[in-house]
């Protein structure tokens, strides 16, 4: 396989792990600061086993990293270029949105 495909695969395996919901909230809550697991359970409103299961594919692929401060665990974004891509996304979703109610609001219009 040479480099080019080895690149297409690892890109789809990231975009495959982000294609969660849950792990897009994680990825934006621990935008501004790292966190604990607890804390982060809270913010987002699930168990520590479901964040914990999520967090663990998010950390093996190297898109979250850890520290340990006596028995508790904090997380933290790895490369701050992860959150430029999750912007960039957000911003083209809020473009496709806007475009669908310009449509929505022209055939409204003609009926």
């Amino acid at each position: 396989m040479d480099m080019d495909e080895r690149i297409y695969e690892l890109h789809a395996d990231i975009c495959q792990i982000l294609a969660n919901p849950k792990r897009l909230k994680i990825i934006n809550t621990l935008r501004d600061k790292e966190l604990s697991v607890n804390e982060l359970a809270r913010r987002i409103g699930v168990t520590k086993a479901n964040l914990s299961q999520h967090l663990s594919i998010l950390r093996q692929r190297r898109v979250v990293l850890t520290r340990r401060e006596g028995v508790t665990i904090y997380y933290r974004i790895a490369n701050p270029k992860v959150l430029k891509a999750f912007d960039i996304m957000r911003q083209v979703l809020f473009e496709q949105l806007a475009e669908n109610r310009k449509i929505y609001k022209v055939y409204a219009a003609s009926k």
